[in-house]
């Protein structure tokens, strides 16, 4: 690798949804660390198999469905 050229790589601990930490290398902060997630593999629908909920903020979900209603959505 070049010089000064990539992120320093350290270790922090990254606490899950459930409350379990977990070590991993990284560039985000400093070393030991602690990230806090809002959503990991364990809550989030990609992985659970879930379905997402919509949050409607100014009616734009509802104006998107009532724009494409015919098209089956």
């Amino acid at each position: 690798m070049k010089k000064d050229l990539h992120p320093e790589y350290h270790m922090i601990n990254v606490k899950m949804t459930d409350g379990t930490v977990v070590q991993m290398r990284s560039t985000w902060g400093s070393e030991g660390q602690e990230l806090a997630l809002d959503v990991d593999p364990t809550t989030h629908p990609a992985w659970t198999g879930g379905h997402q909920r919509l949050m409607d903020t100014g009616g734009r979900v509802s104006k998107f469905k009532e724009k494409f209603k015919g098209f089956g959505f």
